[in-house]
């Protein structure tokens, strides 16, 4: 980036003004590092949210997707993909709050930031202790762009496993509307009902959309 004056440099605008006075592209070039042969590091950075239409849709990125812009290798989109998990980490509850799940409100609030925004649908628990303090989430099954297989034994294992007492289902939909399909809610359905077999109660299914969510038990109760 020598052709830019010093001040428009990503790196001296940082050192001079912060973090918060750069722009997506400044930020995304100063992760990348150095151009290639296709142009500097900013003219990647503009390709890249050019064809991933943002930084919003570049979380939803695969490392197949990011390399098959010009300029960014398997090295390059790793470092990307690292950097906006670690931002997405950030916005998660640090490992000593133990957040109480009162609603679906709270449930979404806490998984929003880690599951809200992926490309592929995973489908886990929020593993709950008596008071409905969360303990931890597992995930238990990446599917395709539309689907997960989910079994309720590994449903089950992992709950009592972590001596969870209830649970909270989620999964995304990488469509990001997070309406229920009548398979989502059948399978919420078959897992309440394994559930209060087991003595482990599912407390909600929370769906996970583009920065909405919805709660297949608000559904099922309308």
């Amino acid at each position: 980036m020598k052709d830019l004056l010093p001040d428009d440099r990503p790196r001296e605008k940082l050192r001079q003004h912060g973090a918060t006075a750069l722009g997506d592209n400044e930020l995304i070039a100063l992760v990348i590092g150095n151009g290639s042969r296709h142009g500097n590091a900013l003219t990647v950075a503009n390709a890249l949210l050019a064809a991933h239409g943002g930084l919003h849709d570049l979380t939803r990125c695969s490392l197949d997707d990011l390399v098959r812009i010009a300029g960014i290798g398997r090295a390059r989109a790793a470092q990307l993909i690292a950097a906006l998990e670690l931002g997405r980490r950030t916005l998660a509850h640090a490992p000593g709050a133990r957040l109480r799940i009162r609603g679906p409100e709270d449930a979404a609030a806490y998984l929003m930031p880690r599951f809200g925004s992926r490309g592929v649908e995973q489908f886990g628990i929020v593993l709950l202790d008596a008071k409905h303090r969360a303990m931890r989430t597992a995930v238990l099954a990446v599917g395709t762009l539309n689907s997960a297989i989910v079994e309720p034994r590994e449903v089950f294992r992992e709950a009592a496993i972590g001596g969870a007492t209830a649970i909270v289902l989620f999964h995304n939909h990488p469509s990001g509307d997070p309406t229920p399909s009548p398979d989502d809610v059948a399978l919420t359905r078959r897992l309440v009902a394994a559930g209060e077999l087991i003595g482990i109660d599912v407390v909600d299914h929370v769906i996970l959309g583009d920065a909405r969510y919805c709660s297949v038990k608000g559904v099922r109760e309308r």
